[in-house]
């Protein structure tokens, strides 16, 4: 071999037992993880959940930031852009997976610009209708979506978020023929609702639980594939008439592409100890949150499953970017 082989050889050793040393010692100042939506949502509150876990296992500060806009492009770019060191992480939900196709000219490619580490919680979602609609179950409500097509609406927290394309999706696997009426946010679509001024809504089962308890909303289906703990009694859709239908909110961490294997191992293993704890999973279960574990090449194959899903829903339903 001659001499510039082999110095090509140990240029190349040095290099990656630096990095190797690198990832042993990491972290040794603060790590940020970036949420791309306002405070007081579900992202924001797990990653804070998520970074007081980690700071005390890793013995760092884990610092949240909200980054907001565009439907979670902004902070997304944030994070893809950032330096691939393990000090930058995003909090990231299937909205993400969504922007795939709905927003395909955003400035990063999801699995291109950042690495899978690791799964955190899915939430269902379930479907109300107010009082005034004349359905008791979800096939009455199919069968009248069919029989008055465009008639009946339903509220969403704006296009292109988990809670539009999941009717969407209940659209296509029926054949129902609904108005969709968006809102800024959850909470005016959840009033909305309340108030009779618009008939249904799929929307998170902790919120709208104590509004189904109240009798000011009729709950008819969860959307998980199996029943929600926090409503026992409430059939899933795929039990309640429409097999094979499952949508949820999910979460997620991904760091830039580029960061050390031995970095996104180590989160992985540290975020799956948290969520192993039994009482994290226990609050976790009464919140309607379902923990998940993955390793971060099951959550890559997890990614693009759902970019896929939400692909042919948004062609199907000829969705466009709002």
């Amino acid at each position: 071999m001659c001499w510039a082989a082999r110095l090509g050889l140990m240029l190349a050793a040095v290099v990656g037992f630096t990095a190797s040393a690198a990832a042993q010692q990491w972290p040794t100042k603060p790590v940020r993880i970036v949420v791309p939506f306002g405070p007081g949502g579900p992202a924001d509150i797990y990653a804070r959940i998520v970074g007081q876990e980690l700071s005390g296992a890793l013995g760092q500060q884990f610092i949240v930031e909200n980054k907001a806009g565009a439907g979670g492009v902004i902070g997304g770019d944030v994070v893809a852009k950032a330096a691939p060191d393990g000090y930058t992480l995003l909090m990231m939900s299937n909205t993400f997976t969504i922007n795939e196709t709905l927003q395909a000219n955003k400035p990063y490619a999801l699995l291109r610009d950042l690495v899978p580490v690791a799964p955190v919680n899915s939430s269902d979602l379930v479907m109300v209708v107010s009082p005034s609609v004349k359905a008791n179950t979800l096939k009455e409500l199919i069968a009248l979506a069919k029989a008055e097509p465009g008639k009946l609406a339903y509220a969403s927290a704006g296009p292109g978020t988990p809670y539009h394309l999941s009717v969407e999706l209940f659209k296509t696997m029926t054949g129902a023929d609904l108005l969709h009426v968006p809102f800024k946010n959850s909470g005016d679509a959840r009033n909305a609702v309340i108030g009779g001024h618009v008939q249904i809504m799929l929307d998170a089962v902790t919120a709208m639980k104590p509004i189904i308890d109240g009798g000011q909303v009729r709950a008819l289906a969860t959307t998980g594939d199996q029943r929600s703990a926090v409503l026992p009694d409430v059939p899933t859709v795929s039990e309640a008439g429409v097999p094979g239908y499952e949508a949820t909110l999910w979460l997620g961490i991904m760091a830039p592409a580029g960061t050390p294997r031995d970095v996104v191992e180590r989160l992985n293993s540290e975020i799956g100890k948290m969520i192993a704890k039994p009482a994290i999973r226990d609050a976790w279960t009464q919140q309607g949150a379902v923990p998940m574990t993955m390793t971060p090449a099951q959550f890559e194959s997890y990614l693009k499953g759902d970019i896929e899903k939400w692909a042919k829903v948004i062609q199907q339903a000829g969705i466009k970017a709002p």
